[in-house]
């Protein structure tokens, strides 16, 4: 055997260990990465993509349903039918939340709402209970300056906003989680959406209001793009549960969730506010395909690692937080069905 062909047959050995390896475990796949590859699996999920336009990259996560998992109905789709009411309490940082209907309704931690005497973004993921009035909800203003009515809008009860916040709203939500955090960061975003469409995102009814901008014209005008090319993504994937995002190549977070059911309802919202993110950062040149499919998988695993604090929301709902140097991850649970995970939420966190 000379020496080419023996360094050819080395090469495809350790290409098909290196799968193997990826395929067994993800420890073992963070010492020795393979070659990138469309696709990886580890543990119950598999990773493929990207799947990229302009400047945002979508990762999809697949894995089978969660054995003991329930159904829930969305905040969104409650609101729209009137069977939910978000109520105001003359609290910044609080709000209270009735299901009028039979079903459990799920609730995301980011779920903005407008009205009110200011706009609130919800700050916990919560399993409302059927027929239950008056639970409170904690809650951060993110638009500062306004404690009226504004326009035709409701003084007591809130609309729901067609996407969820941003990685960045979202991070000084459950990262930073002071109210001047989130108000800093509500700014910044505004400043950055603004910019991402030549200055045409602020209202001019309330030029504070966060989920004012996001309406904008403008800002839909920028987004449709994304929206159009990610918006059947999911759709014909059987299997899908989750969905991580990068932007210009840089890792931002992921959701999961415990049924491929569950995410298609709330996929058009994640994706909205992804694309939202998008927009408002300036594009930098880089190759395709720039960031591997190992990184993500060692960004989830990495996450699920850090230090941990349980908090139980309501009677239905437990929050377990765990907090690493690389990720922030929150798993919500359902408390009287053996704590059946419902959505696990992952971070890239900032670094100062």
């Amino acid at each position: 055997m000379n020496r080419r062909t023996f360094a050819l047959l080395s090469a495809v050995i350790t290409f098909t260990v290196g799968v193997v390896l990826a395929k067994l475990s993800l420890p073992n796949l963070l010492k020795t990465p393979p070659p990138v590859a469309r696709e990886i699996q580890f543990s119950n999920y598999e990773i493929s993509g990207p799947y990229e336009y302009e400047n945002l990259s979508i990762f999809l996560i697949q894995g089978p349903d969660a054995p003991n998992r329930r159904l829930y109905t969305p905040l969104q789709q409650a609101m729209n039918d009137g069977t939910v009411i978000v109520h105001e309490t003359n609290h910044v940082n609080e709000l209270v939340i009735e299901n009028l209907s039979d079903d459990d309704v799920f609730v995301q931690a980011g779920d903005i709402v407008k009205g009110g005497r200011q706009d609130r973004v919800l700050s916990v993921d919560l399993i409302l209970p059927p027929n239950v009035g008056g639970m409170p909800i904690p809650a951060y203003c993110v638009e500062p300056s306004r404690w009226n009515k504004r326009g035709v809008e409701s003084e007591d009860q809130f609309t729901l906003t067609e996407m969820s916040a941003n990685y960045s709203l979202l991070t000084a939500i459950l990262d930073t989680a002071t109210q001047a955090g989130v108000w800093n960061e509500a700014a910044a975003s505004q400043e950055r959406i603004n910019a991402g469409v030549a200055g045409f995102a602020r209202s001019e009814l309330s030029p504070t209001s966060l989920p004012l901008a996001l309406e904008n014209k403008a800002v839909q005008e920028s987004t449709t793009p994304y929206l159009n090319y990610f918006s059947t993504l999911v759709c014909p994937r059987s299997g899908t549960i989750g969905f991580a995002y990068a932007i210009n190549g840089e890792l931002k977070s992921a959701d999961v969730y415990s049924s491929n059911n569950m995410f298609q309802q709330l996929w058009p919202r994640l994706l909205k506010a992804a694309a939202v993110e998008a927009v408002a950062t300036p594009r930098v040149k880089r190759s395709p395909n720039a960031l591997p499919l190992e990184t993500v998988g060692a960004f989830l695993l990495n996450s699920e690692r850090g230090e941990e604090t349980v908090i139980e929301v309501n009677p239905r709902t437990l929050s377990v937080k765990r907090e690493a140097e690389e990720g922030l991850f929150l798993e919500t649970r359902d408390i009287p069905y053996n704590g059946a995970w419902i959505h696990r939420s992952y971070l890239k966190r900032i670094k100062n």
